[in-house]
């Protein structure tokens, strides 16, 4: 598929030499980071109208590139198909010409239910995914048309998809059916509340240390003045609280896909293009960060006494993260915090750990 006539290319930015924009190229490159954006609403209930995404660009180029050392990649901006399943089709081939290449690809902006393309065509290169969502809504309605109610259903019912373990964060008491709460509880997919992230990444950190995809609705994140997001709330994520998740985002070991979702594009508040500007690049933080990190690992091992079971945790010396169990390979134990560690010599085992 020939990409120039589905994407619109950026146009060029004066930047210094420190900022981020001097260092952007418009072409997929092994192992770097590939950004699109995405002007297809529909999903959302808006339109699918190319949108104007340089406010964005401009606040976005003149950050710093300290010293980032993965190419990064503005491929531009993704004209919308004639129907919501043909951008579905058109995203999908793009994001496996990057999977190719090692590219981790980064979508910004569109509905949310443009995770489902995500993770389709990670699918198609990867099983046993794991994928965590930041969204204020878990919607598991039923039906034919892919949206932003449909499209996590889809994802988690279908025979076709292979997936390890899902993490829904940020969800809001108030907003959701319990019936789809409960549902995902009972199939033992984690479920983590708002108040639970807020102030800290400490306890939501080991859901993102091992996932492969990740998907941010920016729904889940607060709105003030001129809304941030699609369905804005005047509850949700701060602004210091989401750069800092986009960082641990960027910190995954495994990561291969991320989307930022329902970004409120008819914005004219420029602190709302600035804030996303800064998520992006608190993502490419992560990333790099992660990639400079030592292959070898060394940890040690704690044994814990409940009564009359033995637990292993284990601590990575290097980045100081921990784990539950005490498997050789550390791929098979699970991934946890220092506070579940300390919590177990107080006689508490977190259930997560057990199932």
């Amino acid at each position: 598929m020939d990409f120039e006539d589905f994407i619109i290319s950026p146009r060029n930015f004066k930047a210094e030499s420190w900022q981020i924009g001097s260092r952007i190229t418009k072409d997929i490159k092994e192992d770097s980071i590939v950004l699109l954006f995405v002007s297809d609403y529909r999903g959302a209930g808006g339109d699918a109208e190319v949108q104007d995404f340089t406010a964005v660009r401009k606040e976005f180029y003149k950050l710093s590139q300290l010293d980032f050392e993965i190419p990064v990649v503005d491929l531009g901006d993704l004209v919308s198909g004639k129907s919501v399943q043909d951008s579905h089709y058109i995203l999908q081939e793009v994001l496996s010409a990057c999977h190719y290449k090692r590219a981790i690809p980064v979508i910004i902006g569109g509905s949310n239910d443009f995770a489902f393309s995500l993770f389709s065509t990670l699918n198609f290169h990867k099983k046993n995914i794991n994928y965590t969502q930041i969204s204020n809504i878990i919607s598991l309605h039923q039906g034919e048309v892919i949206n932003e109610h449909t499209f996590l259903g889809k994802i988690l019912g279908s025979k076709n998809f292979s997936i390890k373990n899902y993490h829904h964060l940020g969800y809001q008491k108030h907003l959701n059916e319990a019936d789809s709460v409960r549902l995902i509880k009972d199939v033992e997919f984690d479920i983590i509340r708002l108040a639970e992230m807020m102030n800290s990444t400490e306890k939501t950190e080991p859901f993102f240390r091992k996932t492969d995809l990740v998907t941010v609705n920016c729904d889940a994140v607060e709105s003030f003045s001129e809304p941030f997001s699609m369905n804005p709330q005047v509850n949700g994520l701060n602004r210091r609280e989401i750069c800092a998740y986009m960082k641990e985002i960027g910190l995954s070991e495994n990561l291969k896909s991320v989307g930022i979702f329902n970004y409120n594009i008819y914005s004219e508040n420029q602190l709302n293009h600035q804030l996303l500007a800064q998520m992006i690049w608190y993502l490419i933080e992560g990333i790099n960060i992660q990639r400079s990190h030592p292959k070898e690992r060394h940890y040690e091992l704690f044994y814990v006494l409940i009564g009359d079971s033995q637990y292993a945790f284990k601590r990575d010396t290097f980045s100081n993260l921990w784990y539950f169990g005490e498997d050789e390979n550390i791929e098979n134990c699970i991934p946890c915090s220092k506070k579940d560690f300390e919590e177990a010599k107080r006689g508490m085992l977190n259930p997560r750990l057990t199932f």
